[in-house]
């Protein structure tokens, strides 16, 4: 006798086998029990979730004669006939196979005649959104009124693609990816059965692998046993080209260090593993995924498929990225995807690689704010380890956390006051005295601020700026300018920070600057220039 592949072996018989589907076995069961069963069912969800066994155990209950609680009986002679494939009132149609207006015409020719040994001619057409249009139309009268003898019972992965006058004639129901605790303990059940061995690690690895597939998971499951009794991590791991934790672990450390040679010899050796670089860039992904979700996740339990140790190895080496790192490498992965399709898939990895290795070779978003983010923790670190280093002193907690806001009705500072007691002439106070320095590259500031906040960027068009120690002196002719920064809103100003650290590589306080109108000021001009800091400063 030919070998039985072990999905086939052990495919449900009842609705009481099938693995988490229980939303739907129990109501179907239900409908079974108390008769009311309907003309057309639609059965939806990804591959490997039990819809074409539900649907052979759904024909082959409503034919039991001797039906237990909705559940097929299997002793009956309707039962033997149908388990033995031999029952011709159950009738199997692959859609992507027989796609056509003439497939459906015959077989809505054929409906008319009644059961030749069953109580009810059933219908299961697979894979139904590949039927043309013009099937669907031939479809649809029958659909809605067959004769009474007549069930169908449509199975998809893509219910998107399905008409509207379809899904409105058929009751639906949805598959969910299978939990891969449940997974786990199929897959121990059916090695015990057959005499293996499989730790537990490696049943969760084929349970990760398996994407909530339960034909998947068996179907990797009898590639390990034609490798080995004894099932174990490095086992699957082999069978499945798998990458591993470790190789995961390392690549992504060496990624951090921003070490492009170390990285790239790794890469080297896997290939010469025979590791498929589109699983490698697949497994990749999926362990940013899981840093992401143990950066953030710091709650309840973590939507993440893992033994113990990895967690540990997760959570250890999360600490040492930002999100923003994170979702950097993520993006340059997930890019990588569609150009492996059609390019070399060793290249494109190695190309992927030395992007996140080597963040200044992308001019994309995401890499410039990786750029801004590591040169934000290198100055940091400089910072700590020498004070001395920092151009700008650091402001104060008390200079942090006081919020001095600008006049409601006017941004610009007012011009000094006349005393009585003294009154000097002066020259207007320019870009160039008091050690005020224009901002050259003001223009680029303003590009950059046109891509992260357009609104405040087109409001500063035709407008300048100045350096006075720590300060940013901007001069915007656009009243609406004042009145976005006097809201009370700081997302602007934090905009125009960032931008400004962009480019100058220093963070500024911000403050109005305007050429005085007359040639009077009180005192010392550096004093007056200081006063009107002291009482506009923008946190």
């Amino acid at each position: 006798m030919a070998y039985q592949a072990l999905y086939r072996k052990y495919r449900p018989q009842t609705f009481s086998d099938v693995v988490g589907q229980e939303h739907i076995t129990e109501t179907l069961k239900n409908e079974l029990s108390s008769g009311k069963t309907v003309h057309a069912y639609l059965f939806t969800g990804t591959r490997g979730t039990g819809k074409t066994s539900c649907a052979k155990i759904l024909a082959r209950a409503v034919n039991c004669l001797n039906p237990a609680d909705g559940d097929p009986c299997l002793c009956c002679d309707a039962c033997k006939l149908s388990e033995s494939g031999e029952n011709t009132d159950i009738v199997e149609i692959d859609a992507a196979s027989n796609n056509g207006v003439d497939s459906i015409r015959e077989l809505r020719d054929l409906i008319s005649f009644s059961p030749a040994n069953s109580k009810y001619r059933v219908y299961i057409i697979d894979e139904v959104h590949m039927l043309s249009m013009g099937a669907f139309n031939a479809l649809l009268k029958t659909l809605e009124e067959p004769p009474s003898h007549v069930i169908f019972i449509l199975a998809t992965t893509e219910v998107h693609k399905l008409p509207a006058t379809i899904l409105s004639r058929c009751q639906r129901f949805d598959f969910r990816r299978i939990d891969s605790e449940k997974i786990c303990e199929r897959i121990q059940y059916i090695a015990e059965k057959e005499g293996l061995t499989v730790t537990s690690g490696a049943a969760t690895l084929i349970a990760s692998a398996a994407d909530g597939g339960m034909r998947d998971a068996l179907s990797i499951l009898d590639l390990c046993a034609s490798n080995s009794k004894n099932i174990d991590e490095a086992v699957v791991e082999s069978v499945c080209a798998m990458a591993g934790n470790d190789y995961l672990i390392e690549l992504s450390d060496g990624i951090k260090r921003q070490d492009t040679e170390g990285c790239l010899l790794l890469l080297d050796k896997l290939h010469n593993s025979s590791v498929d670089m589109l699983r490698l860039l697949s497994e990749l992904t999926s362990h940013f995924r899981d840093l992401m979700i143990v950066k953030t996740v710091k709650t309840g339990k973590r939507p993440i498929v893992c033994s113990t140790a990895r967690m540990t190895a997760l959570e250890n080496q999360a600490e040492s990225y930002s999100i923003k790192e994170i979702m950097y490498c993520l993006s340059v992965l997930q890019s990588a995807f569609s150009a492996m399709q059609t390019g070399n898939r060793r290249t494109e990895m190695e190309m992927a690689i030395i992007k996140l290795c080597s963040p200044s070779l992308s001019a994309d978003t995401e890499s410039l704010e990786r750029r801004v983010s590591i040169l934000e923790n290198t100055i940091s670190n400089m910072a700590n380890a020498n004070p001395a280093i920092v151009s700008a002193p650091k402001p104060t907690a008390e200079e942090e956390d006081e919020e001095i806001p600008l006049p409601e009705d006017e941004y610009t500072a007012p011009a000094p006051k006349e005393t009585e007691t003294a009154k000097e002439t002066v020259a207007p106070t320019t870009a160039t005295d008091s050690g005020i320095t224009p901002v050259e590259q003001w223009n680029e500031i303003i590009r950059i601020l046109k891509t992260d906040c357009p609104l405040i960027g087109g409001v500063l068009n035709d407008s300048r700026a100045f350096i006075k120690g720590q300060y940013l002196l901007i001069d915007a002719p656009n009243s609406q300018f004042r009145s976005l920064i006097n809201s009370g809103n700081s997302y602007y100003k934090d905009s125009i920070r960032k931008a400004a650290f962009k480019v100058l590589g220093q963070t500024y306080k911000l403050g109005p600057y305007t050429t005085p109108k007359s040639n009077t000021t009180e005192d010392d001009p550096l004093k007056a220039i200081a006063e009107r800091l002291k009482n506009f400063e923008m946190n």
